[in-house]
């Protein structure tokens, strides 16, 4: 394991592998025929107490308790879709008729397009914090732009506050994506004074100011995301002002990205329409009683469930952003090969880690001044993820099993790349077993970082239930199968990613 970050795993045998891929697909489908078996059973009860929808297919209901797929496929449809399909023309025309002109024809019409659906207290809202995080960014003093940015992101928790906007809108959800904009602008004021505070003292004030409202209300990121730092965003749009070369592919591109979009949200709504997992873990009791198969298909269900939909709610902007010449994060990579923490936060959303890294870790000092450093850091880039989702209870516990299980997986790291222990496992084991031995490791950090994401996607109550039910009571039959799958899951993960991070 010394060396797993520097060199590839030894390959497996053909048959070994096929074992493995037989293994981690059959599990994930006989434990999510088990969820629906279960679903159906008690379907009049999770109506009952649910109001589970009608479905799009007739003779289906449609489990409706996953308030951000709802929130923004209800959103899709009544605006965002329409004025994301009006960004995307406006785009187009200007970078054939006005290229000059596309960047500031994007930003008056991302303005105008955020207005529309918040209004123009909800716009005014942000204009204030943008206002207040360029004046204080203009002092060059990275330390007070944190503060006076973390004070900004703090105001929507304010209750005076909060029952003002609320006032505003006719409903909650007029409210929430007010809520959503300000938490996912403050991100970009904060990368904005940060670069400016770094940055030579030779830029025009105007300009830059010019350059933020583009970066704010870039459209296709401006709601949700996913998160381009203001320095990619600046290069990366004069770069795209000066050269256009994507004419010719622009269309295959956009059916082809469309296609997979579409895709994604098919089997989101599936999911949903042949399992009520959500419906199932908002309530104990079903938690209590769901067969050991149909408890571990619930725990893949909720997670893959996520993968899916932020397939769905990221792929669409960085498909606009792509056409645009941007250079995106890249999308969630599947969770079922993921088998560490540092994995998971490092491809997940890769555009909120490499927020985290430039403007938290790096700067507070990361690795490059010893372990105890590196570890403040790291907690301190975990705090801010949970204050930042809004710093509730489950969050808090989420983000310290985050972080013990980073810290955890890089002392393991630290200890197989000893001198000793390093030629202990030379002299012992073979390529082939190494690898192995990893993939045991992994399977059994692969199991925490389910639970911590049951804990993040469902509650302490789910996460509590699932620690109970598998390694209190089930410590000697629910456990070892259970890792025994999660070991096959860590092989194929290792075959698909053969470079441990």
């Amino acid at each position: 394991m010394a060396s797993i970050s520097k060199a590839q795993l030894a390959p497996l045998p053909r048959t070994e592998v096929l074992v493995y891929w037989v293994l981690s697909l059959g599990s994930h489908l006989y434990s999510f025929y088990q969820l629906h078996r279960f679903s159906k059973e008690y379907e009049a009860g999770l109506e009952r107490e649910f109001q589970l929808e009608k479905g799009l297919v007739k003779g289906f209901k449609r489990d409706p308790l996953d308030f951000e797929w709802n929130f923004w496929t209800d959103w899709a449809k009544h605006s965002l879709l329409w004025t994301l399909i009006g960004h995307a023309v406006l785009s187009r025309l200007t970078s054939i008729f006005y290229p000059k002109l596309r960047v500031p024809a994007l930003a008056i019409y991302g303005f105008l397009a955020a207005s529309s659906v918040l209004g123009i207290k909800g716009v005014s809202v942000l204009l204030v914090h943008l206002g207040l995080s360029f004046s204080m960014a203009q002092l060059r003093k990275p330390a007070l732009s944190w503060a006076c940015n973390l004070l900004l992101l703090y105001t929507p928790h304010i209750k005076e506050l909060q029952d003002l906007q609320r006032g505003w809108y006719e409903s909650d959800e007029e409210h929430y994506l007010l809520l959503f904009s300000v938490a996912v602008c403050g991100l970009r004021f904060i990368s904005f004074s940060l670069e400016h505070c770094w940055s030579p003292e030779d830029h025009c004030s105007v300009v830059q100011l010019c350059w933020l409202f583009s970066y704010t209300f870039y459209h296709p990121f401006f709601y949700n995301g996913p998160i381009i730092t203001y320095k990619n965003y600046i290069e990366q749009m004069q770069k795209s002002a000066e050269e256009s070369n994507r004419d010719e592919s622009a269309l295959s591109y956009l059916v082809l990205r469309l296609g997979r979009i579409i895709l994604w949200w098919c089997i989101a709504e599936y999911m949903i329409h042949v399992m009520y997992m959500h419906s199932i873990q908002s309530n104990e009791t079903y938690i209590e009683i769901l067969p050991p198969w149909a408890l571990g298909g619930l725990a893949l269900a909720v997670v893959q469930f996520f993968y899916v939909k932020y397939l769905v709610l990221f792929g669409l902007p960085s498909m606009l952003a792509t056409l645009d010449e941007l250079v995106p994060p890249k999308l969630p990579r599947c969770v079922s090969i993921m088998y560490s923490f540092t994995g998971m936060w490092r491809h997940f959303d890769e555009g909120l880690y490499r927020w985290l890294i430039r403007y938290i870790y790096v700067p507070l000092g990361g690795s490059r001044h010893g372990p105890l450093c590196k570890m403040f850091s790291t907690g301190v880039a975990f705090g801010f993820v949970c204050l930042w989702h809004g710093g509730h209870d489950f969050l808090q516990y989420w983000a310290l099993m985050n972080w013990a299980g980073v810290l955890v997986e890089n002392t393991v790291k630290s200890l197989f790349a000893s001198t000793f222990i390093h030629s202990v496992v030379e002299q012992n084991f073979s390529a082939v077993m190494k690898r192995r031995c990893i993939a045991l490791v992994f399977a059994f950090s692969t199991a925490m970082l389910i639970l911590s994401n049951l804990v993040f996607l469902g509650g302490i109550h789910v996460g509590r239930i699932f620690w109970k039910r598998v390694f209190i009571h089930g410590w000697s039959t629910m456990a070892p199968p259970m890792l025994a799958f999660l070991y096959c899951y860590a092989q194929i993960g290792l075959e698909w990613t053969p470079h441990p991070p």
